[in-house]
C-alpha cells in the first residue's frame, strides 16, 4: 500500500464507497470493499475480485478522472495492453463532490518489482502498445503543462532538483558528468515537429503491471496528454537495458510510430527528468531509486 503524505480535501472512508454505489450502481455495492492504494490523488479500493474504486482525494485530481471518463473508452480498444478504462462511472452528490470511477482490478505487480519472463518479449509488446496510443489527438485533448512539451521547458526543474538528489547517492559511483550530457543532449535535440499525439503521461515503470511475468495493464491515465511522443518513450530506460530498448524502438517503428534519433535522445532526457522527480521526492525509496 502507497501511502499519501497529505490529508485528503474530503473524508473518504469504506462506508463511503459502500454508500455511493448503493445510490449510483446498486448491484455492485454488496461487494466486499477494501482499501488497496491510498495514494498522492486518489484512494483505491478494491471492489470484490474484479474491480477497483477510484476516488479522487483533491479538486485537482477529480478533473484528472474526467479526464479518463471522457478518452479511455475511445483509445482502450486499439491497444494490444489491457488499461484502467473506467466501466462505470461515479457522478457528484451531496455525499461526495466529484466524480469517481469504478475500474477494473488487475491482478499482478508493479513492472518495478516484477520478474519478467522475457525481457525481450515485453519491450516489444510494450512498444507495439506505445505505437498503438500515440495516434494524433484532437484539439480537445486534455492539457497538461507538465508532460509533452519541449523537453526544454524541463530546464527550470531540472537544475532545481540537481542539488537535492545528488547527495543521496554519494556511494554508489555515478558519473555526474555522463548524467548531465544526457540532459544537454535532450536540450539540445530537435523538437518534435509532428502532430500533437496521445500520451500516458506519467509512463513509468510503477504505473505498468506485470503478472506471472508477463506485462498485463498499464494503468493511472491521469496525466493523459497530447504531444512529443518522447514523452511516453522514456519508459525504455525505466525498465529495460540497452538492447531490450532497441527492442522496444524497433517494434515501436514495425507497428507504425515515429522515431528519430532526436526524438529518441528526447527520450532518455525526460526519463532522466522523471528520475530526478521521482528521487527528489521518494527520500531513497528502493522502488525509486
Amino acid at each position: 500500500m502507497v501511502n499519501a503524505s497529505s490529508d485528503p480535501e474530503v473524508p473518504l472512508s469504506e462506508s463511503l464507497v459502500r454508500r455511493l454505489l448503493e445510490q449510483q450502481h446498486p448491484d455492485l455495492a454488496s461487494l466486499p470493499i477494501s482499501l488497496l492504494n491510498n495514494g498522492w490523488d486518489n484512494n483505491i479500493y478494491k471492489l470484490g475480485t474484479e474491480y477497483t474504486v477510484r476516488m479522487p482525494r483533491r479538486q485537482v485530481a477529480a478533473v484528472l478522472v474526467e479526464n479518463e471518463q471522457r478518452w479511455l473508452p475511445e483509445i482502450a480498444p486499439r491497444l494490444n495492453i489491457a488499461i484502467s478504462t473506467p466501466v462505470r462511472v461515479g457522478v457528484p452528490n451531496d455525499d461526495y463532490p466529484w466524480h469517481w470511477s469504478v475500474v477494473p482490478y488487475f491482478e499482478g505487480v508493479i513492472a518495478a518489482e516484477a520478474e519478467l519472463a522475457s525481457r525481450t518479449t515485453e519491450a516489444r509488446r510494450l512498444g507495439e502498445f506505445l505505437a498503438a496510443l500515440h495516434q494524433p489527438a484532437p484539439s480537445e485533448a486534455p492539457h497538461n503543462p507538465y508532460r509533452g512539451h519541449a523537453f526544454a521547458e524541463n530546464s527550470a526543474s531540472i537544475e532545481k532538483r540537481l542539488p537535492q538528489v545528488v547527495p543521496m547517492f554519494p556511494e554508489r559511483g555515478i558519473e555526474w558528468r555522463k548524467v548531465k550530457k544526457t540532459r544537454d543532449a535532450a536540450m539540445n535535440a530537435s523538437v518534435w515537429s509532428g502532430p500533437p499525439v496521445w500520451l500516458h503521461g506519467d509512463m513509468h515503470s510503477a504505473n505498468v503491471l506485470a503478472n506471472n511475468g508477463v506485462i498485463n495493464a498499464v494503468i493511472d491515465f491521469g496525466d493523459i496528454t497530447s504531444g512529443d511522443p518522447a514523452t511516453d518513450l522514456a519508459i525504455a530506460w525505466m525498465l529495460f537495458d540497452a538492447n531490450d530498448r532497441n527492442e522496444l524502438a524497433d517494434s515501436y517503428v514495425t507497428h507504425g510510430g515515429t522515431l528519430d534519433k532526436d526524438t529518441w535522445i528526447r527520450a532518455r532526457g525526460w526519463a532522466f527528468h522523471f528520475a530526478l522527480a521521482y528521487l527528489a521526492s521518494s527520500d531513497g525509496e528502493s522502488t525509486m531509486t
